[in-house]
């Protein structure tokens, strides 16, 4: 399978991921579904460079208002 995500959707993605397995505050059905997102993370975290670079808060606002811009104009 594959998810089509453009960069700055993949890095909102990933920031959220990333606050939920800091605040684990979901709550599972089954474990499997905390895998998945896991594995979900950890493929993010393999492919996109933003989440090392010192700017990384910066990087995520942009990608933020770049995501939530075509929403709107779409």
């Amino acid at each position: 399978m594959k998810l089509d995500l453009n960069e700055d959707e993949a890095l909102v993605f990933f920031e959220w991921l990333s606050r939920l397995d800091e605040r684990d505050v979901l709550e599972y059905e089954d474990p499997a579904e905390r895998e998945v997102l896991w594995i979900l993370h950890g493929q993010l975290e393999k492919v996109l460079s933003q989440p090392f670079r010192p700017n990384y808060r910066e990087l995520v606002v942009h990608a933020r208002s770049q995501v939530s811009a075509r929403r709107k104009s779409g």
